[in-house]
């Protein structure tokens, strides 16, 4: 296998690695092609393995980045949210639910908001142990730590991330609906039926004026990060995706990715059935 072949074939694990540890498609693709730069200039024929090698690359470029875009993200004009890295309008009725439900549980962007509570070695050192399912010997050496060092990143990760997920878990049937829900109260203006959804009347409140001012959108079901989303349109583009976490049988988080920059280029026309 020639060392550009090599490189191809973990190409998509490298990508995954970037992008949850950075949650912006942009910058996990500039990642993945410092990763191969720094490959093309190795000598790869002393390199016994190119899977090991090019993870600690990735790690090393990812985390670099990462430490010099938390100021930047902390700056951030609102919350700052992942960018999305594949929005259908359809699901694929090709790919397994269950696959599809595993998938979202990965790089939801409610789950990869939750990753940004972390400090970079934290983030890193969780995804490689419960994502990537790396041993703590293994981890060490990527994170320039001692293995029982790794232990208590995971641990406080854990810890942290334990604190901002929901305490019961609901099906992905139960979780579309009370997303269908919420779009048709939203789009009708329908104060009542969204403080039912939301539970707090303050929180009801702001989001029943905000679904008034979007209601010149119009709004879909669609997917983000292979979870269930309202997408809205301004025309045939993309305007915003909107996704929920749930809690109880109620909506406790809304998350609106608003910002073009991120949402250029996944939809550019609203036809139903693509995916992209």
């Amino acid at each position: 296998m020639t060392p550009t072949d090599t490189f191809q074939t973990h190409r998509p694990r490298l990508f995954a690695l970037a992008y949850r540890l950075l949650g912006s498609r942009s910058d996990a693709e500039d990642i993945v092609q410092d990763a191969w730069l720094r490959w093309q200039g190795a000598d790869t024929g002393v390199i016994r393995d190119p899977e090991g090698w090019l993870v600690t690359a990735t790690t090393r470029l990812g985390l670099d980045r990462l430490r010099a875009l938390r100021s930047a993200r902390v700056e951030y004009v609102g919350p700052w949210l992942p960018e999305p890295l594949e929005i259908a309008l359809d699901p694929d009725p090709l790919q397994d639910p269950a696959q599809r439900h595993a998938l979202a549980d990965e790089v939801s962007v409610a789950f990869l908001a939750l990753l940004e509570q972390l400090k970079p070695d934290e983030r890193a050192a969780f995804l490689l142990k419960d994502v990537f399912d790396y041993d703590y010997p293994d981890i060490a050496p990527l994170l320039e730590h001692s293995p029982a060092n790794c232990r208590q990143l995971v641990h406080r990760a854990r810890q942290r991330l334990q604190t901002g997920a929901p305490r019961f878990t609901v099906s992905p049937a139960q979780h579309r609906d009370l997303l269908a829900r919420f779009m048709a109260a939203s789009q009708q203006g329908d104060l009542e039926a969204i403080r039912a959804l939301l539970g707090a009347e303050r929180i009801a409140q702001l989001y029943w004026a905000i679904a008034r001012r979007n209601g010149q959108h119009p709004a879909q079901l669609g997917q983000v990060n292979g979870e269930p989303a309202i997408l809205r349109f301004a025309g045939d583009q993309l305007h915003s995706v909107t996704m929920i976490t749930v809690d109880a049988g109620r909506i406790v988080r809304v998350l609106s990715v608003l910002n073009p920059e991120k949402l250029t280029g996944l939809v550019t026309a609203r036809d139903a059935g693509a995916s992209f």
